[in-house]
């Protein structure tokens, strides 16, 4: 059996993806989340307010005023960005629209194949712990030699390149 050296994608191309999905699948769901709420999400005036005391360099004024939100409307907005990414994940074997821009896919860490909607829900909900970790969870990626984050860890994925995937499974036996 031949076997195929594992091309692991690396922090600045899982960077760039997630850059990107935040630009065309975040952000287009916090516009139609807060248009939705009819404002009551945030308060967009406060934080346009903040961004002119910190402008101004009054950053401490912009820092003692936060602006409320709702936690009603925060929780529907983390669904559906959840939601919306499972979705993507599932069309897409494993990868999201920045993923798939830049030819990375998600994929069981064990057999390099379409990853379980359990481990979908893991991967995704570990993504709070890696940022709890103060970012660390995210930073593993650049330092472990199978560029796993600690999501990746705790949902038994791998992300790797596109091309990488098919020429394992064309060299998988078959059962």
């Amino acid at each position: 059996m031949q076997t195929t050296q594992i091309n692991y994608a690396g922090f600045w191309i899982r960077f760039v993806a997630s850059f990107l999905d935040t630009l065309f699948l975040a952000l287009p769901l916090g516009v139609v989340i807060y248009f939705v709420s009819d404002g009551a999400w945030f308060d967009w005036a406060q934080y346009y307010q903040n961004i002119m005391y910190a402008l101004s360099g009054n950053a401490q004024k912009a820092l003692a005023m936060q602006p409320q939100t709702s936690l009603t409307w925060e929780i529907i907005f983390e669904i559906s960005v959840l939601v919306v990414t499972i979705l993507f994940w599932r069309r897409w074997r494993g990868a999201t629209p920045g993923k798939k821009f830049v030819g990375i896919k998600i994929v069981d860490a064990q057999t390099l194949g379409d990853i379980t909607n359990t481990q979908a829900i893991t991967r995704s909900l570990g993504y709070i712990v890696s940022v709890m970790t103060l970012l660390i969870g995210f930073l593993m990626v650049a330092f472990r030699k199978d560029k796993r984050g600690l999501h990746d860890l705790l949902g038994g994925t791998v992300v790797i390149y596109e091309q990488d995937s098919q020429e394992e499974q064309a060299t998988l036996p078959k059962i």
